[in-house]
């Protein structure tokens, strides 16, 4: 994924152009796309909704207000002002919404809700490809009807190489991300305005009374028509966990000036399409090209769904990182693909089971209608989630009266509610399966935060107070060898465990100690300035602390390569690390079960040598064994 570096100063000029090109194809990719499936899912006939002037009338007004509402309004106008320090995204509301909440109870609701809401994220970066792919394809059902026969193979080869072309990183193919999305949307509005001319009656739908007779028209159907509708907004968590890269004005400037007109034709256009001919509602998007354009369209679509699904596969690379960042998930391998551009990351074990799920969502469901059932019910629940923790940022942080962060909330959960009742039929056809990842990937990230805390707990009823190892130091005959010792630690007053059983079975120690503790803050990334304190203990110990963001990877050889820091030549330094083996014995507050879980994943951790970056071969680890 393209991105680019933030600044202080708000994007001028061709900064803000080449900003605004680039948003395209990260941040509007999946919204971007969705014209290809959204509006005939509204009209499937097992939804039971009659293909009818009126209907068409009040899908058409209920997309427009929806479009309107969630994006226009809600997020970009209100939830992208929560920027944790220039970062977006559930994790990053979440660390936004926790620092300004009182209480033990209502803290753990908002980390609880928080996660929650991330995990849903993956379900949706699993489906999300399948759907968007499968979805262009299925245009040579109609451009080619000899190869329909073929649509699952393409798509499914498709798929697989998106996904081994991840190891190479996304800057060459990056750059065609913009560019080609641009020409989507001019493509897919004078499409649609093609339509509107030929039958300008369909510009009624405009009226927000059309929407409103279809919801209240006292059949099911009406209503349940919303689980498809919100289709249209799929994309819109992507608009706040992409504003890191972009700021949030490119965003808007996207947003309003090329995005929401190409969008609002488009599906205008399929509606007035079907006015005129209603049989054209197989595939209306397909349908409003003349028969010469459909090889070129059915290519440009799936460049378009390709770009959308490298937008939810990058965002669930990041995802992941912020997790661990937090401590919301065991240390794994995040490669680098940019010394320029930071966001630029592989995490190569989510990729790999991304695109194993993927494959087989595009098996198991066939086509993009089917995957439609099972599509919504994440996104519409994380955005219930936002809409909450949005409310916590806008009434402790912003300050905002009662009044002001209740009433808008308020307006805002009226029409995530209905979403999500609407989309609650799609749980037996299929939206179980977002829902089961996202419980699976809650329960994995909470029991290892509470693991971790516990094991906390009980590594440090052992520990021994700095003051208490100066003491025995001073007084006992303690052999000092020449070089220097790193010892990672947590906790600033109590030796680390390694550090004492080196001293208790090996009765010496390096001429010079570093007690290093890397605290990682809630912010997303954390400035030269304030990286590191250092402090000059007794006994030959120096005590540094190194302060990193939550988008931020740790590098502890650079770190001590800085002038402040008191390390000699790393060839001459040492690296003493302890690593625990984990006993489950059922106690200290979590059940067996859940400890196995977490010695699990505590195994299956990345080392701590290839996360903090320090050579392998300057490391000395020593283990212990703990009862959990």
């Amino acid at each position: 994924m393209l991105f680019a570096t933030m600044s202080s100063e708000p994007p001028r000029g061709r900064r803000l152009a080449s900003l605004s090109l680039a948003a395209l194809g990260v941040v509007f990719g999946d919204i971007g796309t969705s014209p290809l499936y959204a509006f005939r899912e509204c009209f499937r006939e097992e939804h039971g909704l009659p293909l009818t002037a009126a209907n068409i009338h009040g899908v058409l007004s209920l997309i427009f207000w929806s479009l309107t509402i969630v994006i226009s309004v809600k997020y970009l106008s209100y939830v992208l002002r929560a920027d944790n320090h220039g970062e977006g995204g559930i994790l990053a509301l979440m660390a936004l919404a926790s620092r300004v909440t009182k209480g033990k109870l209502a803290g753990s609701v908002v980390v609880a809700l928080g996660l929650f809401g991330a995990a849903l994220l993956y379900g949706d970066g699993m489906i999300t490809p399948a759907i968007s792919v499968l979805s262009a394809v299925e245009g040579l059902h109609i451009a080619a009807p000899a190869l329909s026969s073929h649509v699952l193979l393409i798509t499914i080869a498709i798929l697989i190489g998106l996904f081994m072309l991840q190891r190479r990183g996304t800057a060459g193919i990056g750059a065609l991300f913009g560019p080609v999305t641009l020409i989507w949307f001019f493509v897919i509005g004078a499409l649609g305005l093609a339509a509107i001319l030929d039958n300008p009656s369909v510009l009624l739908a405009l009226d927000p009374r059309a929407g409103i007779a279809l919801l209240t028209s006292g059949k099911l159907a009406g209503f349940l028509v919303l689980g498809s509708v919100f289709l249209v907004v799929t994309g819109g968590e992507a608009l706040y966990a992409d504003m890191g890269h972009f700021g949030p004005r490119p965003i808007r400037l996207t947003w309003f000036v090329l995005v929401l007109p190409a969008l609002l034709l488009n599906y205008f256009g399929q509606g007035a399409l079907l006015l005129a001919n209603p049989g054209a509602i197989k595939n209306p998007f397909y349908r409003l090209a003349p028969d010469w354009a459909l090889y070129p369209l059915v290519g440009l679509a799936t460049l378009a769904t390709i770009i959308a699904s490298q937008a939810v596969i990058s965002g669930a690379f990041s995802l992941t990182r912020q997790a661990t960042m937090l401590g919301f998930w065991p240390r794994v391998e995040i490669q680098h693909k940019s010394e320029e551009q930071i966001g630029q990351i592989y995490v190569p074990g989510i990729n790999w089971l991304l695109m194993v799920v993927t494959v087989a969502l595009v098996l198991a469901f066939g086509s993009s209608s089917s995957l439609a059932s099972a599509y919504g019910i994440a996104v519409t629940t994380t955005m219930v989630i936002t809409t909450a923790l949005a409310f916590v940022v806008a009434r402790r942080r912003w300050s905002w009266p009662l009044w002001a962060a209740g009433g808008l909330s308020l307006l805002f959960l009226v029409l995530d509610l209905g979403f999500f009742a609407a989309n609650l039929v799609k749980v037996e056809n299929g939206g179980w399966f977002p829902l089961a990842v996202a419980g699976l990937g809650f329960l994995l990230m909470s029991t290892w935060k509470k693991g971790r805390a516990l094991l906390g707990e009980r590594v440090r009823e052992e520990l021994v107070p700095l003051d208490e190892l100066f003491e025995r130091i001073s007084e006992s005959d303690v052999a000092r060898v020449e070089g220097t010792a790193v010892y990672m630690t947590s906790n600033l007053e109590v030796a680390p465990a390694a550090l004492t059983r080196v001293l208790e079975h090996n009765h010496a120690l390096h001429e010079k100690v570093i007690l290093l503790t890397v605290t990682l803050e809630d912010e997303a990334r954390v400035t030269e300035d304030r990286r590191i304190e250092v402090k000059e203990l007794r006994e030959g110990f120096t005590r540094v602390v190194a302060h990193y963001g939550f988008m931020e990877n740790p590098d502890i050889p650079k770190l001590l390569e800085r002038e402040d820091t008191p390390t000699p030549e790393l060839e001459e330094t040492s690296f003493v690390l302890g690593y625990e083996t984990l006993l489950p014995t059922g106690h200290r507050g979590m059940q067996r079960w859940r400890q196995r879980v977490f010695a699990a994943m505590s195994r299956n951790s990345q080392p701590a040598t290839a996360f903090f970056n320090i050579p392998a071969k300057r490391v000395l680890e020593v283990g212990s064994q703990i009862e959990l």
